[in-house]
Formats: structure tokens, sequence, C-alpha cells
């Protein structure tokens, strides 16, 4: 069978990922940026301008956002909720990192889950004259809030994992690697893409009025044993799992997050400046892999060990052409 030609797409984009997207037109020819204007009123709503709006008819069009702060959600959801209806062939909305993620749950009356909150907003996108948007997310933290989503779009669930794979295997001791999950929901999440390696397990358990990290099942003895979960905020729990797998004999310990988060600067905790581990901890994590999903993120820990950023780029544009 020919294989069908390649979309031409016209790739727009908020200010915080324009690194981001530079990195995804770079991948193929086929990618063309386009620019809005981001300004606002006097009052500091919103005043935007989409450039060259009347080229896009026919045309297949796409949305890079990042939507890290709720400052700068209204502003993007309006041009979201605006490209679809320029007479576009498709739209595809690009959100690498789904933010509210953690918040799924509704535990007593009066919580509120803002993970089907955004959700919610993003399935009232307008449908464009190619039919419903394709919503690209990357490693969403619940596996349930994939059913959060309505039948207006059409959500396209991606994961970071393979960059993480192709970079284990340019390691010196390729050949020596252990994956670690620091619970049992980041096993459920990654252990089938991760299956041809051995594994380690560990659960936070109750003693007294703490709650401390234990090894469930796994052998880390000799090995490099690698972290691995969906997003990272205070980095608490990495850390609590390094020193249980150092203590059992892990000869060393790295960690892979797709969403690096970190909140009010966590990130300075790890890097070999301000390791805040107790003696005998020194450089705790030899390497830490992040992708550029958290933008602010990746300028914060550019040049800063043992921080190394494994891109979306070229799966982002793969992405753009299904």
């Amino acid at each position: 069978m020919e294989k069908s030609p390649r979309k031409q797409v016209n790739l727009f984009y908020c200010t915080e990922c324009e690194d981001l997207a530079r990195k995804v037109a770079a991948q193929s020819d086929h990618i063309t940026l386009q620019t809005i204007r981001w300004r606002n009123f006097a009052d500091g709503f919103p005043n935007l301008y989409i450039q060259n709006a009347e080229e896009l008819r026919g045309q297949h069009v796409a949305f890079l956002a990042s939507f890290s702060s709720p400052a700068f959600v209204f502003e993007q959801l309006s041009v979201i909720y605006a490209l679809p209806r320029l007479f576009v062939a498709s739209f595809t909305l690009v959100l690498p990192f789904f933010p509210t993620g953690s918040f799924e749950r509704m535990e007593e009356e009066g919580d509120v889950a803002t993970a089907f909150t955004l959700a919610r907003m993003l399935s009232n996108i307008p449908i464009s004259r190619g039919g419903p948007t394709s919503l690209v997310i990357y490693d969403i933290h619940a596996l349930q809030e994939r059913f959060y989503f309505g039948d207006e779009v059409l959500p396209l669930f991606e994961t970071g994992i393979p960059l993480l794979k192709q970079r284990l295997h340019q390691l010196p001791d390729a050949d020596n690697i252990v994956v670690a999950f620091p619970d049992d929901g980041a096993w459920k999440r990654f252990h089938k893409q991760l299956d041809n390696y051995p594994t380690v397990v560990c659960a936070k358990v109750r003693e007294g009025d703490k709650r401390i990290v234990r090894i469930k099942e796994g052998n880390p003895a000799g090995r490099h044993v690698v972290i691995v979960d969906d997003l990272v905020q205070s980095g608490g729990t990495l850390i609590e799992c390094q020193k249980v797998l150092t203590a059992h004999g892990a000869a060393q310990v790295s960690a892979y997050v797709t969403h690096g988060v970190f909140p009010n600067h966590s990130w300075e905790r790890f890097t070999h400046k301000n390791v805040s581990f107790p003696k005998g901890f020194e450089d705790a994590f030899a390497y830490f892999w992040i992708t550029d999903s958290c933008p602010l993120t990746v300028k914060a820990i550019a040049n800063k060990a043992p921080f190394e950023v494994l891109s979306l780029a070229g799966s982002i544009a793969n992405a753009l052409q299904i």
C-alpha cells in the first residue's frame, strides 16, 4: 500500500513553548511555524491577534499549549477556541502536560475535581471543518482521566518512555539497569513499556505517625537503579526512594519523570551543589531525566547536573501527522 501524503501543518504556540515549537518545526519540512500577537488591554485582559488568519482556510492547524500557570490558561483557551472556526481542514491541540491531573479525587463532599473541569473545558473546543479536535497529551497522571473527555475531542495519549529507553541504551552500564517504581500507581502506568528490564517496586508504609518508603519487591543490589514516574512536584518521594535503594546496595540511582513540575524551585534540592541528603548520600542522583513538557523548568535547570532534558519534539512532530 502507498503511504498517505504527509500533511503540511501550521503550528501556533504560546510564548512559553517557543523553544519547543522551534524544535518541533526543525523535525520536518511539513511543519510551518505561525505566530500570534499576545497583547493585553490596559486592564490586563487579553487582546489577541492570529496572524494570517485568512490563509489558514483549508489548512491543517495545530497549537502547542502550556497551562503551567492558571493566569495564562484563559488567553490560550481563547486562541484554541478560535482556531478551529477559521474554516481549517483539521485542528490539533498539543498539551504535553495536563497540569491538574493529580487533582482527580473527590474523597469528601466539597472536594473539587479540577482535572475533570479542565477536561470539560477542552472537550468544548469547537469542531473544525475536518471534524473533532485531536488532543495530544503525554503521560496523563491517572489512567481513568482519559475517560473525562467528551466525544467532541479525540484524545491521543502519548508517552515519553521511548525517549528514556533510548537514553538508557546509551549508558556505559546499559546492561546493569534496574527500573524502580516509587509506588503501585507508577508500576501500573509504566511496567508494560519497560518489561525488558528487571524491576523494583517501592511502597509507602505507615510506621507510627510516619509514612516511610520500603521496597515491596525486587533487588537493587549492585545495579544502576532508575526510578520512573510520570511527574515530580517537591521530589520528596524520589528522595526517600533513593535512600532506601542505596541502603539496599544500589550501585547508583537515577530518576526519570516525564513532567518536571518542581514548584517553588524544588528542583534545587537535586542539584549536585545543593544536595540536601544526609552524609553518605552526596550526589545522590547520577542522572535526572525530564522532558520539555514543562518549559519553565527546562530553562531553570539548564546546564545543572544531574539534570538532562529529553525532548518531545520528534514525538510531537510525528503526532501531528497522524
